[in-house]
């Protein structure tokens, strides 16, 4: 009999009380409490079991679950009798970050208040039990949302002590999605003061505290240990480029293709691979994204499920805004290439808007790339990573992403592109100065933005657009070489009764040149002088079926010839 599947319930206990579709992920309590690391520092994707699975550390360590086998009766742990006595034994605290989202400092603080509040009142037998002094208590019961810095930073590892003098034990902390504020706080332009805070908190809480018996952190980053983990030498971090854990988030093929199998869907294992296959960890390769997984057994249909929850702000600004060799080897990827590219894991968020490689680094963690292979070079063993996009699935992420920057309401750029295809000139010029007005600013990342990199930044964010816009009409490229140079911009119809077309980007030389026009012509004199038709031509495309395009910039006034 098909079990229920219960979409997006992450309560452990829950699914296991109500027999729900669950996929055995118990080993991971086996693995981590035998590396027998204090403090754990997990990172994966979105919507990868990590809430599901901090759950299940609860149920299983924590003295709240004791005598408590239904849960875990069948699972592959409960196979040991090492780990059937260990279950229930330990006081734990569990705490998330989750819904800590704000766009200011003050009420971040309040958040992370808040959820403390809760975690007091939750263990509120504490303050009338006869471990605590009567300080103690009346201190107890000031915890609250209007509490000083200083306590807040201190909250946790007190708690740690009253918890662990009453049960006589030490206490397990885990804390999910530990890096979800600190990508607000980035965003949101807070990110030293906030950080101030949170490496005062988790230095009281994981360094200097000796009512601390292990620990676990999840999150989709791995924050920088200089921002927030300085005093952390006791820290195990795990990224998506470890071996550790490879297995224990995620779906492995095995367990999709048995679950289609189950369902009723052992045809469909061809179709499910292509779509939501890809992820790697470590060396551990074919992991599937347990969110599309369980929404395809229940709905039946392809879809990118978990692409379409995403909240891609950051990764689309920082990509928006990038330099023309980042827009580039995103053109690469969109045409299913690799790219190889260099970055530190860590990610300092202070730093994204300086460190342009960090882009690829925080697309890997998010699950968008994976890594084909790693390659260290030189005598400091530098990694070089080969990336490639993940699967159809991501892929229609980024297609989604690249239009919509040219969808605001003023742009008129699918109306420019129709123009484009059936060679309206007039219509061109009226739909692209429209679309540069709407959008120009955006694709530079200067605080002051030049008239020089304006038109390269943008020029290559109209080429991702094109991409996403024409892809199943035409093989588009950008600054390649053909003839004796480099084009901007080349469309090879698919469809062999299409037409071909080059464009040239210009900016505006008063110096040189007295008009837009003169501007135009000059591309139009480069396409021909250079021989960019070289490719087209040997590729069978004749003369009469290839257009040649100038764009002239001046500002944001654009010409079209």
């Amino acid at each position: 009999m098909k079990k229920t599947i219960s979409i997006g319930k992450q309560s452990f206990s829950s699914l296991r009380e109500h027999d729900n579709f669950f996929v055995d992920k118990t080993n991971f309590i086996k693995e981590w409490w035998e590396k027998e690391d204090d403090i754990t520092l997990i990172t994966r994707p979105r919507r990868f079991g990590k809430t599901l699975n901090m759950s299940m550390m609860e149920c299983f360590f924590s003295n709240k679950y004791a005598n408590r086998a239904d849960l875990f009766e069948g699972l592959s742990i409960w196979e040991e009798e090492k780990y059937r006595k260990l279950q229930g034994t330990y006081p734990v605290i569990f705490l998330s970050f989750a819904a800590v989202k704000a766009d200011n400092l003050s009420d971040v603080k309040e958040q992370i208040k808040q959820e403390i509040v809760r975690l007091y009142r939750r263990n509120g037998y504490l303050a009338e039990s006869d471990c605590l002094s009567e300080e103690e208590k009346r201190e107890y019961r000031e915890i609250s949302v209007e509490m000083s810095d200083a306590r807040l930073a201190t909250s946790i590892s007190v708690l740690c002590e009253y918890m662990s003098r009453y049960y006589g034990k030490n206490v397990i902390v885990l804390l999910d999605e530990y890096d979800t504020p600190m990508q607000e706080a980035y965003v949101q332009g807070y990110w030293d003061e906030f950080t101030s805070l949170i490496r005062s908190l988790f230095n009281a809480a994981f360094k200097t505290n000796p009512f601390l018996e292990r620990a676990i952190m999840t999150g989709i980053t791995r924050v920088s240990k200089e921002s927030i983990f300085s005093d952390l030498n006791n820290l195990r971090v795990v990224t998506t480029t470890s071996d550790l854990y490879a297995d224990c988030f995620g779906f492995t093929e095995e367990e999709v293709f048995s679950a289609l199998d189950d369902y009723g869907m052992g045809d469909r294992k061809e179709e499910v691979k292509k779509w939501y296959d890809g992820f790697t960890f470590g060396e551990k390769r074919d992991i599937y994204n347990p969110w599309s997984i369980t929404n395809y057994l229940e709905e039946g249909k392809l879809y990118p499920y978990w692409a379409s929850t995403s909240s891609n702000g950051l990764v689309n600004r920082l990509i928006r805004m990038s330099s023309a060799d980042v827009k580039e080897k995103m053109e690469d990827l969109l045409q299913g290439k690799t790219i190889v590219v260099n970055f530190d894991e860590q990610i300092v968020y202070n730093q994204l808007d300086q460190n342009e490689n960090a882009i690829w680094s925080l697309l890997l963690a998010s699950g968008y790339l994976k890594v084909e292979e790693v390659d260290y070079r030189g005598i400091t063993r530098e990694p070089w990573y080969t990336l490639k996009i993940t699967n159809i699935e991501t892929l229609s992420m980024f297609m989604t992403m690249f239009r919509g920057w040219f969808q605001n309401s003023d742009a008129n750029y699918n109306d420019f592109v129709k123009a484009l295809l059936k060679g309206s000139l007039k219509e061109m010029n009226i739909y692209m100065n429209d679309v540069t007005l709407a959008t120009f600013s955006s694709f530079d990342a200067g605080k002051k933005p030049s008239e020089k990199n304006q038109p390269e930044r943008f020029y290559h964010g109209f080429v991702l657009g094109l991409l996403a816009e024409l892809r199943d009409q035409y093989e588009i490229r950008s600054n390649r070489e053909s003839g004796y140079g480099r084009y901007d911009v080349m469309l090879t119809p698919l469809n062999k009764n299409d037409n071909a077309i080059i464009i040239e980007f210009k900016v505006h030389e008063p110096e040189e040149e007295t008009s837009l026009q003169d501007t135009v012509q000059s591309a139009l004199d480069q396409i021909s002088e250079k021989n960019y038709d070289a490719e087209l031509l040997a590729r069978g495309i004749p003369v009469d079926r290839i257009r040649h395009y100038g764009f002239a910039f001046e500002g944001k006034k654009v010409l079209i010839g």
